[in-house]
């Protein structure tokens, strides 16, 4: 990773511009053009690097979620990991030490979508999935600072 990746993974986590062309502003600031931006942030995306570009919204401010987990046979894992990214309603999933071993959060515009998915999920993996609803609200900063 070069060094102009490196500041746009990391410098522009936690202040991203809010303005009418925000790669435009970026590209102002890293002395570049808006393409560089644009194509740089693909590219990060399909090497994995980067899942998304968007606002942390305050959990069920809009819309519901909830955190889920399911004991996966590791046998399994790379498959359900993929069966459940693939749900545009969960925005990420990750593997846990734990007998509860993959675990994911659902979005989506109601609460009854949110349940809607959970069961697709248990029923197409044939595996129980656990639902966390959130009972106390964290902030948690979900910028991670780079090397």
């Amino acid at each position: 990773m070069d060094e102009f990746d490196r500041r746009l993974l990391s410098d522009f986590q936690r202040s991203f511009p809010l303005v009418p062309q925000p790669f435009a502003e970026l590209a102002r600031r890293l002395d570049c053009c808006e393409d560089e931006v644009i194509e740089a942030y693909g590219r990060l995306k399909d090497e994995g690097a980067i899942s998304r570009i968007g606002a942390v919204v305050r959990v069920n401010a809009a819309g519901a979620s909830t955190l889920a987990a399911i004991a996966v046979p590791q046998s399994r894992l790379d498959e359900v990991a993929a069966l459940v990214s693939a749900y545009p309603e969960v925005n990420h999933n990750y593997e846990r030490e734990h007998g509860l071993n993959l675990w994911f959060v659902v979005t989506a515009p109601d609460r009854a979508r949110v349940d809607a998915v959970l069961a697709d999920i248990g029923i197409r993996t044939g595996l129980e999935v656990l639902d966390l609803p959130m009972r106390a609200e964290y902030h948690i900063d979900l910028g991670f600072d780079l090397p």
